[in-house]
């Protein structure tokens, strides 16, 4: 599993053999989120165990950077 950026201590990864749509996975601290990127927006899919405020901080971090996380994700899954 390819960690593509780190947040502090939270990985984001994204699977070789998953499944659309273009999505990513953020681990750490015991805890995890899944975030589609859908037309360059990102929406949350699922949390396990993250704050509101931290999902937010999650987010405004991912948000700049959804363009880069598309093209890997095309890279790893074609």
């Amino acid at each position: 599993m390819p960690t593509v950026l780190r947040l502090g201590r939270l990985r984001v990864v994204i699977y070789p053999n998953d499944h659309r749509p273009p999505h990513v996975h953020i681990l750490g601290d015991g805890h995890e989120a899944v975030f589609e990127i859908f037309e360059g927006e990102l929406r949350l899919r699922q949390n396990f165990g993250f704050s509101r405020s931290q999902i937010a901080s999650i987010r405004d971090a991912l948000k700049h950077r959804t363009e880069e996380l598309c093209v890997v994700w095309e890279k790893l899954h074609g």
